[in-house]
Protein backbone atom coordinates (compact mmCIF):
# COMPACT_ATOMS: atom_id res chain seq x y z
CA UNK A 1 0.00 0.00 0.00
CA UNK A 2 2.81 2.38 0.87
CA UNK A 3 4.49 1.60 -2.41
CA UNK A 4 1.32 2.39 -4.40
CA UNK A 5 0.78 5.70 -2.58
CA UNK A 6 4.35 6.71 -3.28
CA UNK A 7 4.04 5.97 -7.00
CA UNK A 8 0.84 8.07 -7.26
CA UNK A 9 2.56 10.95 -5.50
CA UNK A 10 5.49 10.66 -7.89
CA UNK A 11 3.13 10.80 -10.87
CA UNK A 12 1.45 13.98 -9.54
CA UNK A 13 4.82 15.62 -9.04
CA UNK A 14 5.87 14.76 -12.58
CA UNK A 15 2.71 16.27 -14.00
CA UNK A 16 3.26 19.44 -12.00
CA UNK A 17 6.87 19.67 -13.16
CA UNK A 18 5.84 19.39 -16.79
CA UNK A 19 3.57 22.39 -16.34
CA UNK A 20 5.69 24.75 -14.23
CA UNK A 21 9.35 23.66 -14.12
CA UNK A 22 12.13 23.70 -16.65
CA UNK A 23 13.56 20.44 -18.08
CA UNK A 24 16.69 20.78 -15.98
CA UNK A 25 14.77 21.08 -12.74
CA UNK A 26 12.59 18.16 -13.81
CA UNK A 27 15.68 15.99 -14.35
CA UNK A 28 17.09 16.82 -10.92
CA UNK A 29 13.78 16.07 -9.30
CA UNK A 30 13.48 12.72 -11.08
CA UNK A 31 16.98 11.67 -10.02
CA UNK A 32 16.17 12.41 -6.38
CA UNK A 33 12.93 10.48 -6.62
CA UNK A 34 14.73 7.58 -8.29
CA UNK A 35 17.25 7.34 -5.46
CA UNK A 36 14.44 7.33 -2.92
CA UNK A 37 12.60 4.66 -4.86
CA UNK A 38 15.72 2.43 -5.11
CA UNK A 39 16.25 2.82 -1.37
CA UNK A 40 12.68 1.77 -0.66
CA UNK A 41 12.95 -1.22 -3.03
CA UNK A 42 16.15 -2.36 -1.33
CA UNK A 43 14.53 -2.05 2.08
CA UNK A 44 11.50 -4.07 0.98
CA UNK A 45 13.76 -6.85 -0.37
CA UNK A 46 15.54 -7.08 2.97
CA UNK A 47 12.22 -7.26 4.79
CA UNK A 48 11.02 -10.04 2.48
CA UNK A 49 14.16 -12.11 3.11
CA UNK A 50 13.72 -11.56 6.83
CA UNK A 51 10.09 -12.71 6.65
CA UNK A 52 8.63 -9.41 7.64
CA UNK A 53 5.69 -9.52 5.22
CA UNK A 54 3.99 -12.89 5.05
CA UNK A 55 1.91 -11.85 2.03
CA UNK A 56 5.02 -11.28 -0.12
CA UNK A 57 7.12 -14.03 1.47
CA UNK A 58 7.15 -16.78 -1.25
CA UNK A 59 8.94 -20.09 -1.65
CA UNK A 60 10.05 -21.94 -4.78
CA UNK A 61 9.11 -25.61 -4.73
CA UNK A 62 11.99 -27.88 -5.84
CA UNK A 63 13.24 -31.44 -5.60
CA UNK A 64 16.67 -32.22 -4.19
CA UNK A 65 19.07 -35.15 -4.12
CA UNK A 66 21.38 -35.80 -1.19
CA UNK A 67 24.85 -36.38 -2.58
CA UNK A 68 26.61 -39.65 -1.72
CA UNK A 69 29.60 -41.36 -3.27
CA UNK A 70 28.82 -44.12 -5.74
CA UNK A 71 30.47 -46.12 -8.51
CA UNK A 72 30.73 -44.36 -11.86
CA UNK A 73 31.52 -46.41 -14.97
CA UNK A 74 32.17 -45.15 -18.47
CA UNK A 75 31.71 -47.46 -21.44
CA UNK A 76 32.71 -47.45 -25.08
CA UNK A 77 29.83 -48.84 -27.13
CA UNK A 78 30.55 -50.61 -30.43
CA UNK A 79 28.70 -53.05 -32.64
CA UNK A 80 30.19 -56.50 -33.01
CA UNK A 81 29.07 -59.94 -34.10
CA UNK A 82 28.99 -63.50 -32.81
CA UNK A 83 31.61 -65.79 -34.29
CA UNK A 84 33.03 -69.22 -33.63
CA UNK A 85 36.63 -70.31 -33.32
CA UNK A 86 35.88 -72.72 -36.18
CA UNK A 87 33.90 -70.95 -38.89
CA UNK A 88 35.24 -72.20 -42.19
CA UNK A 89 34.24 -71.62 -45.79
CA UNK A 90 34.86 -74.78 -47.82
CA UNK A 91 36.25 -74.08 -51.31
CA UNK A 92 37.13 -76.26 -54.27
CA UNK A 93 40.81 -76.96 -54.85
CA UNK A 94 40.28 -77.61 -58.54
CA UNK A 95 37.81 -76.52 -61.18
CA UNK A 96 34.97 -78.78 -62.23
CA UNK A 97 31.24 -79.32 -62.47
CA UNK A 98 29.42 -80.30 -59.28
CA UNK A 99 28.30 -83.90 -59.74
CA UNK A 100 26.97 -84.92 -56.32
CA UNK A 101 26.02 -83.18 -53.03
CA UNK A 102 25.88 -85.39 -49.94
CA UNK A 103 24.72 -82.90 -47.26
CA UNK A 104 22.10 -80.22 -46.67
CA UNK A 105 21.96 -77.02 -44.62
CA UNK A 106 21.69 -77.62 -40.89
CA UNK A 107 23.20 -81.09 -41.07
CA UNK A 108 25.87 -82.06 -38.57
CA UNK A 109 29.09 -83.33 -40.10
CA UNK A 110 32.35 -84.83 -38.90
CA UNK A 111 35.86 -83.84 -39.86
CA UNK A 112 36.79 -85.59 -43.11
CA UNK A 113 33.18 -86.34 -44.07
CA UNK A 114 32.45 -86.12 -47.80
CA UNK A 115 30.30 -83.07 -48.57
CA UNK A 116 30.22 -82.91 -52.37
CA UNK A 117 31.95 -84.33 -55.39
CA UNK A 118 33.07 -82.70 -58.63
CA UNK A 119 33.11 -84.39 -62.02
CA UNK A 120 36.43 -86.26 -62.34
CA UNK A 121 35.48 -88.76 -65.04
CA UNK A 122 38.40 -87.83 -67.29
CA UNK A 123 40.87 -88.29 -64.45
CA UNK A 124 39.32 -91.63 -63.51
CA UNK A 125 39.70 -92.86 -67.11
CA UNK A 126 43.32 -91.81 -67.13
CA UNK A 127 43.81 -93.63 -63.84
CA UNK A 128 42.28 -96.84 -65.21
CA UNK A 129 44.54 -96.63 -68.25
CA UNK A 130 47.65 -96.08 -66.13
CA UNK A 131 46.77 -98.96 -63.83
CA UNK A 132 46.45 -101.23 -66.88
CA UNK A 133 49.86 -100.07 -68.07
CA UNK A 134 51.25 -100.67 -64.61
CA UNK A 135 50.31 -104.35 -64.83
CA UNK A 136 52.33 -104.72 -68.01
CA UNK A 137 55.27 -102.64 -66.74
CA UNK A 138 55.32 -104.60 -63.50
CA UNK A 139 55.45 -107.93 -65.39
CA UNK A 140 58.36 -106.68 -67.48
CA UNK A 141 60.17 -105.57 -64.34
CA UNK A 142 59.70 -108.92 -62.58
CA UNK A 143 61.07 -110.84 -65.60
CA UNK A 144 64.07 -108.55 -65.94
CA UNK A 145 64.71 -108.88 -62.24
CA UNK A 146 64.67 -112.67 -62.44
CA UNK A 147 67.01 -112.68 -65.42
CA UNK A 148 69.37 -110.22 -63.74
CA UNK A 149 69.50 -112.39 -60.63
CA UNK A 150 70.45 -115.31 -62.90
CA UNK A 151 73.16 -113.18 -64.51
CA UNK A 152 71.26 -113.14 -67.76
CA UNK A 153 70.80 -109.97 -69.72
CA UNK A 154 72.34 -106.56 -69.13
CA UNK A 155 72.08 -104.37 -66.07
CA UNK A 156 70.71 -101.50 -68.13
CA UNK A 157 67.69 -103.57 -69.12
CA UNK A 158 66.95 -104.32 -65.47
CA UNK A 159 67.36 -100.69 -64.36
CA UNK A 160 65.19 -99.46 -67.26
CA UNK A 161 62.38 -101.81 -66.29
CA UNK A 162 62.66 -100.77 -62.66
CA UNK A 163 62.60 -97.06 -63.52
CA UNK A 164 59.57 -97.48 -65.80
CA UNK A 165 57.63 -99.16 -63.02
CA UNK A 166 58.53 -96.54 -60.36
CA UNK A 167 57.79 -93.66 -62.73
CA UNK A 168 54.37 -95.07 -63.57
CA UNK A 169 53.58 -95.70 -59.90
CA UNK A 170 54.44 -92.07 -59.09
CA UNK A 171 52.22 -90.85 -61.94
CA UNK A 172 49.35 -92.97 -60.65
CA UNK A 173 49.75 -91.58 -57.11
CA UNK A 174 49.75 -88.02 -58.46
CA UNK A 175 46.62 -88.70 -60.46
CA UNK A 176 44.90 -90.17 -57.39
CA UNK A 177 45.72 -87.00 -55.45
CA UNK A 178 44.19 -84.93 -58.25
CA UNK A 179 41.05 -87.07 -58.16
CA UNK A 180 40.91 -86.61 -54.37
CA UNK A 181 40.88 -82.82 -54.87
CA UNK A 182 37.53 -83.22 -56.62
CA UNK A 183 36.02 -84.53 -53.38
CA UNK A 184 35.02 -81.72 -50.98
CA UNK A 185 35.38 -82.83 -47.37
CA UNK A 186 34.56 -81.15 -44.07
CA UNK A 187 37.70 -79.80 -42.37
CA UNK A 188 36.08 -79.77 -38.90
CA UNK A 189 33.28 -81.18 -36.78
CA UNK A 190 30.32 -78.83 -37.03
CA UNK A 191 27.14 -77.92 -38.84
CA UNK A 192 26.60 -77.02 -42.49
CA UNK A 193 25.33 -73.45 -42.16
CA UNK A 194 25.57 -72.33 -45.77
CA UNK A 195 25.22 -74.32 -48.97
CA UNK A 196 25.65 -72.23 -52.11
CA UNK A 197 26.40 -74.93 -54.70
CA UNK A 198 24.05 -76.94 -56.93
CA UNK A 199 24.44 -80.04 -59.04
CA UNK A 200 25.62 -79.04 -62.51
CA UNK A 201 27.14 -75.80 -61.27
CA UNK A 202 30.71 -74.95 -62.24
CA UNK A 203 33.00 -74.77 -59.22
CA UNK A 204 36.15 -72.67 -59.33
CA UNK A 205 39.10 -72.76 -56.95
CA UNK A 206 38.99 -70.09 -54.20
CA UNK A 207 35.22 -69.48 -54.29
CA UNK A 208 33.27 -70.59 -51.15
CA UNK A 209 30.82 -73.40 -51.82
CA UNK A 210 29.83 -74.44 -48.30
CA UNK A 211 30.28 -73.09 -44.78
CA UNK A 212 30.82 -75.36 -41.81
CA UNK A 213 30.59 -73.78 -38.35
CA UNK A 214 31.40 -75.25 -34.95
CA UNK A 215 29.57 -73.17 -32.32
CA UNK A 216 30.78 -75.15 -29.34
CA UNK A 217 33.25 -72.33 -28.63
CA UNK A 218 31.80 -68.86 -29.29
CA UNK A 219 33.15 -65.34 -29.15
CA UNK A 220 32.07 -61.80 -29.92
CA UNK A 221 34.40 -59.75 -32.09
CA UNK A 222 34.32 -56.05 -32.97
CA UNK A 223 36.46 -53.32 -34.49
CA UNK A 224 37.26 -50.36 -32.23
CA UNK A 225 38.38 -46.91 -33.31
CA UNK A 226 42.07 -46.12 -32.97
CA UNK A 227 41.13 -43.24 -30.63
CA UNK A 228 40.54 -45.77 -27.82
CA UNK A 229 43.80 -47.67 -28.30
CA UNK A 230 45.28 -46.38 -25.02
CA UNK A 231 42.08 -46.91 -23.00
CA UNK A 232 41.06 -50.47 -23.90
CA UNK A 233 43.12 -53.44 -22.74
CA UNK A 234 42.87 -57.17 -22.16
CA UNK A 235 40.77 -57.99 -19.09
CA UNK A 236 38.50 -54.92 -19.24
CA UNK A 237 34.91 -55.57 -18.20
CA UNK A 238 32.38 -55.93 -21.02
CA UNK A 239 28.59 -55.89 -21.10
CA UNK A 240 27.35 -57.64 -24.25
CA UNK A 241 23.81 -57.00 -25.43
CA UNK A 242 22.09 -59.16 -28.04
CA UNK A 243 19.13 -57.04 -29.24
CA UNK A 244 17.67 -59.78 -31.44
CA UNK A 245 17.14 -62.16 -28.52
CA UNK A 246 16.76 -59.53 -25.74
CA UNK A 247 19.68 -60.96 -23.80
CA UNK A 248 22.55 -59.26 -21.95
CA UNK A 249 25.62 -60.91 -20.44
CA UNK A 250 28.70 -59.75 -18.57
CA UNK A 251 32.11 -60.88 -19.72
CA UNK A 252 35.75 -59.86 -19.98
CA UNK A 253 37.82 -58.65 -22.90
CA UNK A 254 39.96 -61.67 -23.78
CA UNK A 255 41.88 -60.10 -26.64
CA UNK A 256 42.75 -56.58 -27.71
CA UNK A 257 44.82 -56.42 -30.87
CA UNK A 258 48.00 -54.38 -31.00
CA UNK A 259 47.62 -53.98 -34.75
CA UNK A 260 45.85 -50.95 -36.25
CA UNK A 261 44.15 -51.64 -39.57
CA UNK A 262 45.56 -48.98 -41.92
CA UNK A 263 42.41 -49.00 -44.07
CA UNK A 264 39.80 -48.02 -41.46
CA UNK A 265 42.10 -47.13 -38.49
CA UNK A 266 40.55 -49.70 -36.13
CA UNK A 267 41.82 -52.58 -34.02
CA UNK A 268 40.15 -55.89 -33.22
CA UNK A 269 38.78 -56.88 -29.80
CA UNK A 270 37.37 -60.23 -28.75
CA UNK A 271 35.36 -61.57 -25.82
CA UNK A 272 34.49 -65.24 -25.35
CA UNK A 273 31.01 -66.44 -24.45
CA UNK A 274 30.18 -69.19 -22.00
CA UNK A 275 29.50 -72.59 -23.50
CA UNK A 276 26.25 -74.51 -23.42
CA UNK A 277 24.05 -71.79 -24.94
CA UNK A 278 22.24 -72.63 -28.18
CA UNK A 279 20.44 -69.29 -28.74
CA UNK A 280 23.42 -67.63 -30.38
CA UNK A 281 23.89 -67.67 -34.14
CA UNK A 282 26.97 -67.01 -36.23
CA UNK A 283 27.19 -63.35 -37.29
CA UNK A 284 24.43 -62.35 -34.83
CA UNK A 285 24.62 -58.63 -33.92
CA UNK A 286 26.11 -57.96 -30.49
CA UNK A 287 26.50 -54.53 -28.87
CA UNK A 288 29.69 -54.47 -26.81
CA UNK A 289 29.97 -51.95 -23.96
CA UNK A 290 33.61 -51.94 -22.90
CA UNK A 291 34.38 -50.42 -19.49
CA UNK A 292 37.27 -48.06 -20.28
CA UNK A 293 37.01 -45.92 -17.10
CA UNK A 294 35.78 -46.56 -13.56
CA UNK A 295 35.63 -44.46 -10.37
CA UNK A 296 34.50 -46.42 -7.31
CA UNK A 297 34.00 -43.33 -5.14
CA UNK A 298 32.49 -40.60 -7.29
CA UNK A 299 29.82 -37.93 -7.00
CA UNK A 300 27.35 -38.46 -9.83
CA UNK A 301 24.53 -36.19 -11.04
CA UNK A 302 22.10 -36.20 -13.98
CA UNK A 303 23.42 -34.12 -16.86
CA UNK A 304 20.27 -31.94 -17.00
CA UNK A 305 20.90 -30.69 -13.43
CA UNK A 306 24.11 -28.93 -14.44
CA UNK A 307 23.81 -25.36 -15.74
CA UNK A 308 26.38 -23.29 -17.58
CA UNK A 309 27.09 -19.55 -17.74
CA UNK A 310 30.17 -17.96 -19.30
CA UNK A 311 31.91 -21.35 -19.67
CA UNK A 312 31.43 -22.01 -15.94
CA UNK A 313 29.34 -24.92 -14.72
CA UNK A 314 27.26 -24.79 -11.55
CA UNK A 315 24.45 -26.41 -9.60
CA UNK A 316 22.10 -25.12 -6.91
CA UNK A 317 22.43 -26.54 -3.41
CA UNK A 318 19.81 -26.23 -0.65
CA UNK A 319 21.31 -24.60 2.47
CA UNK A 320 19.84 -23.32 5.75
CA UNK A 321 20.50 -19.69 6.72
CA UNK A 322 18.64 -17.82 9.50
CA UNK A 323 16.19 -20.68 9.84
CA UNK A 324 15.30 -20.35 6.16
CA UNK A 325 16.13 -22.74 3.29
CA UNK A 326 17.84 -20.98 0.42
CA UNK A 327 19.24 -22.04 -2.94
CA UNK A 328 22.94 -21.32 -3.26
CA UNK A 329 24.88 -21.53 -6.48
CA UNK A 330 28.02 -23.71 -6.45
CA UNK A 331 30.55 -23.88 -9.24
CA UNK A 332 31.58 -27.42 -10.12
CA UNK A 333 34.11 -29.28 -12.25
CA UNK A 334 32.86 -32.24 -14.25
CA UNK A 335 34.63 -35.33 -15.54
CA UNK A 336 33.36 -38.13 -17.75
CA UNK A 337 29.71 -38.55 -18.68
CA UNK A 338 27.77 -41.64 -19.71
CA UNK A 339 24.14 -42.53 -20.24
CA UNK A 340 22.83 -39.18 -18.98
CA UNK A 341 25.00 -39.13 -15.81
CA UNK A 342 28.01 -36.91 -15.12
CA UNK A 343 30.97 -37.43 -12.82
CA UNK A 344 31.52 -34.39 -10.50
CA UNK A 345 35.19 -33.87 -9.70
CA UNK A 346 34.93 -30.83 -7.42
CA UNK A 347 32.52 -28.22 -6.08
CA UNK A 348 30.19 -30.39 -3.98
CA UNK A 349 30.74 -32.55 -0.92
CA UNK A 350 29.17 -35.61 0.62
CA UNK A 351 25.75 -34.78 2.09
CA UNK A 352 25.04 -31.73 -0.07
CA UNK A 353 21.41 -31.41 -1.16
CA UNK A 354 21.56 -30.61 -4.86
CA UNK A 355 18.44 -29.22 -6.54
CA UNK A 356 17.49 -31.67 -9.30
CA UNK A 357 14.03 -30.35 -10.32
CA UNK A 358 13.15 -26.66 -10.63
CA UNK A 359 16.76 -25.44 -10.78
CA UNK A 360 16.36 -23.66 -14.13
CA UNK A 361 14.26 -20.81 -12.67
CA UNK A 362 16.23 -20.33 -9.45
CA UNK A 363 18.36 -17.38 -8.39
CA UNK A 364 21.18 -17.41 -5.89
CA UNK A 365 19.72 -16.85 -2.41
CA UNK A 366 16.13 -17.60 -3.41
CA UNK A 367 13.87 -19.21 -0.79
CA UNK A 368 12.95 -22.83 -1.55
CA UNK A 369 10.98 -25.72 -0.19
CA UNK A 370 11.53 -29.38 -1.04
Amino acid sequence: MKKTTFLLSLLIVLMACNKTGSKKSQLESLKKDRDKLNEQISQLEKEILAGGDSAIYKYKMVEVKTIETSVFNHYVEIQGKVDGDENIAVTAQMGGIVQKIFVKEGQSVKAGQLLAELDASVLNKNLAQMQSQLTFVNDVYEKQKTLWEQKIGSEIQYLTAKNNRESLENSINTLKEQIELSRLKSPINGTVEELSLKVGQMAAPGFPLLRVVNLSSLKVTAEVSEAYASKINDGDGVIINFPDISKEVEARLDFSSKYINPVNRTFMVESRLSQGTSVYRANMIAIMKINDYSNKSAFVLPVNVIQKVNEKQYVYVAVTENNKTLARRKEITTGNSYNGMVEILSGITNGDKVVTTGAQDLNDGQLIKF
